[in-house]
């Protein structure tokens, strides 16, 4: 009888490994990442569960686990749950995201301890993670403010100022399905970190071997990890409702947290503000981080299939709008009663214009905007907020690439004493100097204060959308997405953003494309020649527009890989002018036609280009 050694089972593991790379059943990623899991010794735990795969030649799952060591996106580190893999959170991916994060921070300021508070929304093990996150903090000598119970991530970007914070964790996967999770890292700003500190706490990452660790309850007693709750919550909201412009409460709405942590912010805003109109839709107010009542248990605010159980309740109760808040409450959706008594779901750009428009409007009455003031907003987020801005004639940033933190870093650089109002798209907005993230509390204060003001005019949100097409044009943009998981999935990716800057379509639906802005090469190119005729300045990022020629009606798309889901996002914008009130209906029934085509156009484009 023959028995077979630990160290022939590795040899013949990693044998097996090496064979499937070779026949292409795993990618050459898979292989170097699953071969490092089972041969580090400070990663022994997760070798029987490594190798258990390996054994039952499951490779397709393997690959699926360690394609990739988990990148620092967008929005920090996002994905799917497993209890092991380099390209999935777990313990040990979580653990190397706060060692890096603590190493990296005292590296960078010199520091042999530090500050730092750590929260979580109501995610599937997303308390447990904070807990280790605050472990691994406290074991690498740093100080830890940790929260009860789940918070939002905007109260977390408060937390890091408020408590002169070195760093802050927020542990969320935002608007994605249950099966997600993640690690949001924020720098002493109370902002995500950015370039050079994301690469540098990837490094360290990467260079994580042994994890510091340190018993929970034995932290807590020595104070080393401080349970926090009331007081920062107390602090935060006050610090909304400084931002109050009116006094106007009378409206009706219901909002939905959607099983997440709003209820401790835009909820508590509303409640602590005065608006006794509003109520909370019970079906989906529990903390569950399946999100059942939620449909498709998939709680993004961007999707109106999600608004549909609340609008029932809001229907039953007369009320005038549906307020949704994402998990961690960081993104603010709508939905509005209009004339015929239907609940009509408002776009991220539309919400961001409204509360632009809402906010200008009142410090201009109020005497408090000068010419150095300033809004902000993202490359891919609506020009008719920039055009609302200069018509108030407060300055526009409007050349910032995809995601908040880039939004933070433009308030500390520009000054935040002159900081307005910044958006992006996907139903993040932030008015203030209490945070340094987009804050669903702040944006659904505004909206009902704008709500209720119009309701006592016999107006609605949407009515005063109208007044500002028929003043600046009508403008409509819309998204679409191509979704490419796992290891190929990223190549698919990477090839068709390179086919968008070699070969990229010249003319769609009949309308003609002019021109290129590559905000990766740094150019600006003709089409159809696609010749560079000009530089481009900053930003640099992985991100492609292109323009029709300038007319009474524009149309635009980019492209882009999306920085924390395995999809390449495009984003669609059109306008045209409106000369008159009369004209608005025709304006919006020819444009949103014509951009339902050209839509169409680049999709079946995409799809001849890969499937060839």
């Amino acid at each position: 009888m023959s028995s077979t050694t630990p160290d022939e089972r590795l040899r013949t593991a990693i044998a097996k490994i090496e064979a499937a790379a070779a026949e292409n059943r795993l990618t050459p990623a898979s292989a170097t990442n699953a071969s490092r899991w089972l041969t580090e010794s400070y990663l022994a735990e997760y070798v029987p569960d490594v190798l258990a795969l390996v054994d039952a030649d499951r490779f397709e799952e393997l690959d699926r686990l360690f394609w990739e060591v988990i990148p620092f996106g967008t929005g920090g580190r996002r994905g799917l749950m497993a209890d092991i893999g380099s390209a999935t959170i777990n313990n040990r991916t979580i653990g190397e995201s706060a060692q890096g994060l603590a190493v990296y921070m005292q590296q960078a300021t010199g520091k042999t301890s530090g500050v730092a508070v750590v929260t979580s929304d109501t995610r599937l093990r997303s308390h447990d993670f904070a807990k280790l996150t605050a472990t691994t903090f406290a074991a690498n000598g740093l100080k830890v403010y940790l929260f009860e119970s789940p918070r939002a991530t905007p109260e977390l970007s408060f937390a890091v100022r408020h408590l002169k914070c070195d760093v802050g964790a927020m542990v969320s996967a935002s608007h994605n399905p249950p099966s997600d999770n993640g690690f949001k890292a924020y720098w002493s700003t109370g902002g995500q970190v950015l370039p050079p500190h994301d690469k540098g706490i990837i490094d360290c990452v990467y260079q994580c071997q042994e994890l510091a660790t340190i018993d929970f309850d034995e932290a807590v007693a020595a104070g080393k990890i401080e349970i926090i709750g009331a007081e920062v919550d107390r602090a935060y909201i006050a610090n909304v409702l400084a931002m109050s412009l009116s006094q106007a409460r009378d409206i009706k709405a219901v909002f939905t947290p959607l099983h997440g942590v709003g209820e401790t912010a835009v909820y508590r805003a509303a409640e602590a503000a005065g608006f006794e109109g509003v109520t909370i839709f019970e079906p989906q107010r529990a903390a569950d981080g399946n999100f059942p009542n939620v449909p498709d248990q998939l709680p993004n605010p961007e999707r109106p299939e999600v608004f549909a159980p609340a609008i029932e309740q809001a229907r039953a109760e007369d009320a005038a709008l549906v307020l949704a808040s994402d998990p961690d409450a960081d993104r603010l959706g709508i939905a509005v009663r209009n004339g015929e008594g239907e609940y009509v779901h408002v776009s991220g750009n539309r919400i961001g214009v409204l509360i632009a428009d809402y906010i200008l409007r009142k410090r201009k009455e109020a005497g408090t905007l000068s010419p150095e003031h300033y809004v902000v907003e993202t490359l891919v987020t609506t020009p008719l907020i920039a055009k609302l801005a200069q018509a108030a004639d407060v300055r526009a940033i409007d050349d910032l690439l995809v995601g908040f933190k880039y939004i933070g870093q433009t308030m500390d650089r520009e000054g935040p004493d002159n900081f307005v109002f910044g958006a992006e798209e996907s139903l993040g907005y932030l008015a203030g100097q209490y945070a340094r993230d987009k804050d669903a509390a702040i944006a659904g204060l505004y909206i009902l204060e704008l709500a209720a003001e119009l309701h006592a005019e016999g107006k609605t949100l949407l009515d005063r959308l109208d007044e500002i097409y028929v003043e600046h044009g009508y403008f409509t943009e819309s998204q679409t997405s191509l979704v490419s998981e796992g290891p190929t999935g990223k190549a698919q990716i990477d090839a068709l953003m390179q086919t968008f800057r070699d070969a990229p379509p010249a003319e769609l639906a009949g309308i003609t494309l002019s021109r290129a802005r590559d905000y990766g090469t740094h150019e600006v190119r003709s089409l159809p020649d696609n010749a560079r005729v000009e530089d481009l300045p900053q930003p640099q990022g992985d991100l492609v527009f292109f323009d029709s020629a300038p007319g009474e009606r524009q149309i635009s798309f980019a492209a882009r890989p999306s920085g924390t889901e395995p999809k390449i996002k495009f984003y669609y914008f059109a306008q045209a002018s409106c000369p008159n009130k009369d004209a608005l209906t025709t304006a919006k029934t020819n444009l949103e036609a014509t951009l339902t085509d050209f839509k169409t156009a680049l999709t079946e484009w995409v799809k001849k280009v890969v499937d060839n």
